[in-house]
């Protein structure tokens, strides 16, 4: 009996991009597009939802007029990955996006329970290959914020970068976000 290799399809933007407007996935399917691979979302419970809801809020009122505070919305990171973070805020307004998705984000959010092994190792990677220069993940599991900043080159990450600053903020604690360093957004407000 022969045995071959279990092979994976590498997928780009491009093509995942086409097999949404064909209608190949559900609306509603949580399929994300991370390093080629076609990845399907953790479900999300209630302390998700809320932590989304804070989060979006919390940033809103930091960033003000002439931002865009998005959820679970599509990011065009680089040509095989276009990740939906649970909150992103890019520059401008929402028609600025109408033609394509936005590519740099100023701040990306994961809220992270059961993924958070995945949002640190994986997404951390991902996003660091990508040159996000903020991303944070709403811990609920140990009630924190984790901060990461200064994506660098790292053979032994995932896609081959990582932070090289990373912070864990309890309740109590305050984040300035790089690209607005005049506000202060509370930990806590962040958290259910």
């Amino acid at each position: 009996m022969a045995t071959y290799p279990i092979r994976n399809r590498h997928w780009t933007r491009k093509e995942y991009d086409q097999l949404i407007k064909i209608g190949f996935f559900y609306e509603d399917e949580p399929i994300e597009l991370l390093g080629g691979q076609l990845i399907v979302a953790e479900p999300k419970g209630s302390p998700h939802s809320t932590a989304i809801a804070l989060t979006v809020e919390a940033l809103r009122v930091a960033f003000g007029p002439g931002w865009l505070v998005r959820v679970q919305d599509p990011v065009a990171l680089d040509d095989e990955s276009e990740p939906e973070p649970d909150v992103v805020v890019v520059p401008g307004r929402p028609r600025d996006y109408l033609s394509e998705h936005p590519a740099r984000p100023a701040v990306l959010v994961e809220i992270a329970e059961s993924s958070l092994a995945f949002d640190r190792g994986h997404k951390g990677s991902l996003y660091a290959r990508a040159g996000v220069a903020d991303y944070w993940i709403v811990n609920l599991v140990d009630e924190v914020l984790e901060v990461y900043r200064q994506p660098a080159l790292d053979r032994s990450a995932e896609f081959g970068w990582r932070y090289l600053d990373v912070q864990a903020l309890r309740p109590g604690a305050t984040v300035s976000p790089l690209a607005r360093p005049d506000v202060t957004v509370a930990v806590a407000d962040l958290l259910p």
